[in-house]
């Protein structure tokens, strides 16, 4: 087998997914190409990892390189998680630009106009990647961890239907860590299942896996006492402002509910909310959840998003051991493991086109929906007809990708300006042109291409 790294002079990617390569056994002998464009981040992660090799005696050849039709030659798996530019010098315009326009958004990374914004400089490149897979490797599996996830995944889809690219995040994780604590019970002895867009999901269904009991209305019962002290990010940014380590934050973070958090619900008003109207527990807290809602400014917990972003700019600017462990650390591995020993196992979530999963959500748009995983790769496990509320905010940001899609694969300003009057989070419509045009003059390296 050969598996190619895309970002993988990352040294949290590129480390954190050969740690979990070296540890699968269907993978033994492999060879792993590591692609970056910067060529020092790619020399430092080929020398630790043939070092490491080296040292372990492991069965793998490992090669790098920054041409990317030469490391696709050949390729069974790509695993791609990348961002372009200065993440948050963009990250900031995105969010501070529209705001001068009168547009508020809660959080501007992957829904609101940030999140068009986003889309639009990092799809394009995505795109030019595939077409090289498609080309060179068109049979290879492509995983792709980048964000804006949906409105990726949609566009590659689009202009590629043949391309096997599937789209994989963390979020899901989210319900491993709650839900246990909140009622008593091991993980392994339950199985949920969550459907709907990426970052904008709720858990569908819970039930004890060995009797089937129906565990929903348990979580109903006890959420507000369980929310009301589990520790936020504005608890974990506290801690890194007393101690000044970010040791120290994650192990408080890692507490939970040992530990009583200062904040009621922090994080998570808008999850409050949603299961009080809805019934529905989000996946994900607040920042993410209330980027595709128009109404979300006035519900969720800005000090939260607030905080979370100030400390994750403080993760990002850590110094990363150059160290590779011996554990599995992502979901993606284990997924490659189960396509090639044919595990007939249950994925939790994966991002897919909507071959009919979710009823009433259009075909042409890629859902995040729990999947099979055997010999014949990747296959979305049907979910039906959700819940009609939940549905119809689902219904209310899917245009916005559809003309996100267009803008990127046409090159048109038009389509994107097209993509914020779609957009529930913006209220403006006179001044939009004035604002891309804005975006495309401070960005004309990613957004040049928009004419």
């Amino acid at each position: 087998m050969k598996i190619v790294l895309v970002g993988a002079g990352s040294i949290q990617f590129g480390l954190g997914t050969l740690g979990d390569i070296f540890t699968s056994k269907a993978l033994k002998g492999s060879e792993i190409t590591l692609l970056d464009i910067n060529i020092q981040s790619l020399d430092i992660v080929l020398q630790t990892t043939q070092a490491f090799i080296q040292a372990h005696d492991l069965p793998y050849t490992v090669n790098a390189t920054i041409d990317r039709r030469s490391a696709f030659a050949g390729a069974d798996f790509i695993i791609s998680s990348i961002e372009v530019g200065n993440r948050f010098q963009m990250w900031d315009e995105d969010w501070k630009v529209p705001l001068q326009y009168g547009v508020h958004q809660v959080y501007g990374e992957n829904g609101g106009p940030g999140g068009v914004f986003h889309s639009l400089r990092i799809g394009k490149v995505i795109l030019d990647i595939v077409k090289d897979a498609m080309e060179i490797c068109p049979d290879a599996w492509i995983f792709n961890y980048s964000n804006p996830m949906t409105a990726i995944c949609t566009t590659v889809k689009r202009m590629y239907p043949q391309a096997k690219f599937v789209g994989m995040c963390h979020e899901i994780g989210w319900l491993g860590r709650w839900l246990p604590k909140m009622l008593g019970r091991a993980h392994e002895d339950l199985h949920y299942r969550a459907a709907g867009l990426n970052h904008f999901s709720c858990m569908i269904s819970l039930t004890d896996r060995k009797t089937g009991e129906n565990l929903y209305p348990e979580v109903l019962a006890r959420a507000d006492r369980f929310f009301e002290q589990e520790p936020g990010y504005s608890d974990l940014y506290d801690s890194y402002r007393r101690t000044g380590s970010l040791a120290a934050a994650e192990k408080f973070d890692k507490g939970g509910t040992n530990l009583k958090s200062a904040y009621t619900w922090a994080d998570r008003k808008l999850v409050q909310f949603m299961l009080k109207n809805y019934k529905l527990l989000p996946i994900t807290t607040d920042s993410h959840f209330g980027e595709y809602l128009s109404w979300a400014w006035d519900v969720v917990d800005h000090r939260g998003i607030l905080d979370f972003y100030d400390v994750y700019k403080v993760m990002l600017s850590q110094e990363v051991p150059h160290e590779i462990r011996l554990e599995t650390s992502e979901r993606v591995i284990p997924i490659i493991d189960g396509i090639i020993t044919d595990a007939k196992s249950e994925e939790a979530a994966v991002n897919i086109l909507n071959t009919g999963l979710i009823d009433d959500l259009p075909s042409w748009l890629v859902v995040e929906v729990p999947a099979m995983i055997d010999k014949n790769g990747i296959t979305g496990i049907r979910m039906g007809q959700l819940p009609k509320g939940y549905l119809a905010l689902l219904r209310s940001y899917a245009g916005v990708y559809d003309m996100t899609a267009e803008a990127i694969i046409h090159k048109s300003k038009e389509y994107a300006i097209q993509a914020l009057l779609a957009n529930p989070v913006v209220h403006q419509a006179s001044s939009l042109e004035e604002l891309v045009d804005r975006m495309i003059s401070k960005q004309e390296r990613w957004l040049g291409y928009l004419k």
